[in-house]
């Protein structure tokens, strides 16, 4: 099968898109297929990972919002690369422009919205939840969700990546849609990477003793990823306890990060972790995990973390609160600071060593990205069955 992947959300600067889509470049042609991936990017070339597998990237100009991405400027030059690839299979893994240049391309090919990206929850649920309630602002978006209805029509499949989407994009009228979780990289993340001497490291940065607390948080500086609150929520929590919180990442909102901390020498921000084996063993080392996003669509750092043997604490909506039920930890109530703080506070004084035995004895159960393509790629290849039956 010869799939094509129109790829908005790629960024050669990394992020979770460039893990998924470096990953179905080389299990593809594992499985048999042949694999490309059409992204925004500086130049026009072809970027070869072997014979089966390829980046092609379209020139096309940078995003006004944040110049790590791009976006497809027209259909007219990815219509033309679809029409030279021949695919029997095309992704969308936009719900913006691309889903209606791919919805639009006159080819043949079957074809799929992934919903990589939740847009009503990461902006306008976000902004205007404390003041409307949700029926009021799907109302007042109607716009998208008329856009959404009338791309999806033309795709054989709309795919979320958590079942809270999938029930909200249907009560929405968007068309056959379905769950396909997905996964983390293979082999990588595991509660035997455990480091002590790491772990005291990372407290002593936070002035803190072995004895205390290390809490991870991981993430870019960016507003939906809630770090202020998470922040406020952690320093309440302290109150009755030695805590550190070490906060992996980036982004244009360090500033506001740095201010929410003022100068709590218990709170480190630490630069990315671009080594996946030294994250893995970040991850594995730490006594928690709090991560305040309610709007991905998957989790991916709930579920590294939750393959790492880490008690979670995460927002009770959004794709993070489903990695929950594969281990130890609790829920909290969407930004909200005051619960985040509460379900702290109630690991911290609980049995703690049974929460992490049962993080650990549920490590193996989170799906790999490789079992996530196997399944995928089933899909597309049962509907293509389905059709030239029908035909």
């Amino acid at each position: 099968m010869k799939i094509v992947d129109v790829s908005a959300f790629y960024s050669p600067f990394g992020g979770g898109v460039k893990t998924y889509v470096e990953r179905k470049l080389a299990i593809a042609p594992q499985l048999g297929h042949d694999m490309s991936i059409i992204v925004p990017s500086d130049s026009n070339c072809v970027e070869a990972f072997g014979e089966r597998a390829r980046i092609i990237h379209l020139k096309s100009p940078q995003l006004v919002v944040d110049r790590r991405y791009r976006y497809f400027e027209s259909s007219g030059p990815v219509h033309e690369l679809l029409d030279r690839a021949c695919p029997d299979f095309v992704e969308a893994s936009s719900p913006w422009r691309t889903a209606n240049i791919v919805a639009d391309w006159p080819g043949s090919a079957g074809r799929a919205l992934i919903m990589h990206a939740d847009p009503l929850s990461t902006y306008a649920y976000r902004w205007f939840g404390a003041i409307a309630s949700r029926d009021v602002i799907d109302r007042q978006c109607e716009f998208f969700w008329r856009h959404l209805r009338r791309a999806a029509e033309k795709f054989d499949l709309t795919i979320a990546a958590n079942a809270s989407l999938a029930e909200r994009l249907a009560a929405g009228g968007v068309a056959r849609v379905v769950t396909e979780p997905m996964g983390i990289d293979a082999g990588v993340f595991s509660p035997n990477l455990r480091d002590m001497d790491l772990r005291r490291d990372l407290l002593a940065r936070c002035s803190l003793p072995e004895s205390a607390t290390l809490i991870l948080g991981v993430g870019r500086h960016s507003a939906e990823k809630r770090w202020p609150m998470i922040i406020q929520a952690c320093e309440m929590a302290a109150r009755t306890n030695q805590v550190g919180l070490i906060i992996v990442g980036d982004g244009r909102h360090r500033r506001i990060l740095a201010k929410a901390i003022r100068g709590n020498p218990h709170i480190q921000l630490l630069s990315p972790v671009t080594d996946r084996a030294l994250l893995a063993r970040v991850y594995a080392s730490a006594d928690l995990l709090i991560h305040g996003c309610e709007t991905e669509t998957f989790g991916l750092v709930a579920a590294e973390a939750a393959a790492s043997g880490l008690p979670l604490i995460v927002p009770d909506e959004g794709g993070a609160s489903g990695m929950v039920t594969h281990g130890a930890g609790a829920t909290f109530r969407a930004a909200n600071s005051r619960d985040a703080a509460t379900k702290i506070s109630a690991f911290l004084s609980g049995d703690r060593q049974r929460a992490a035995e049962r993080a650990c004895e549920t490590a193996h159960k989170i799906p790999t990205l490789d079992q996530h393509f196997e399944r995928l790629f089933s899909r597309y290849d049962g509907l293509l069955l389905n059709d030239a039956k029908a035909a």
